[in-house]
């Protein structure tokens, strides 16, 4: 995927299309909720972060089994899921002394579905 066009075109008018401007004005969400935006995708902006959604994406795994599959220490993956937890992007489950960790819900698996399919386009 190239991320740089070298002939990018340029509008060379200076004629505001209003209706286009207030109408897209209206449906703009409020500041607050740009910045919750973009916080989430700094989220899924680290490969471990979505290394680690895509291993519990289907079947909840624990720290241990997380940390042998990606190649981590068990406190490298605690780390990452402390954020997602955060994020509300995982939830956990106790079971005896294990933690087993999936996807919060099927928006999460959705965003990186789609992700992935538009970066093999």
């Amino acid at each position: 995927m190239e991320l740089y066009e070298k002939n990018i075109p340029a509008c060379e008018c200076e004629e505001i299309h209003s209706e286009v401007v207030d109408k897209k004005r209206e449906a703009m969400p409020d500041e607050s909720t740009l910045y919750d935006l973009s916080d989430f995708f700094k989220i899924l902006g680290d490969s471990t972060r979505v290394s680690i959604l895509f291993a519990i994406d289907g079947e909840p795994m624990c720290v241990c089994d997380i940390a042998e599959l990606l190649g981590m220490t068990k406190s490298a993956v605690s780390h990452q899921l402390k954020i997602l937890r955060r994020s509300d992007l995982v939830t956990y489950r106790k079971s005896g002394k294990n933690v087993f960790y999936t996807l919060a819900d099927d928006h999460v698996r959705d965003i990186i579905e789609k992700a992935l399919e538009h970066i093999k386009e």
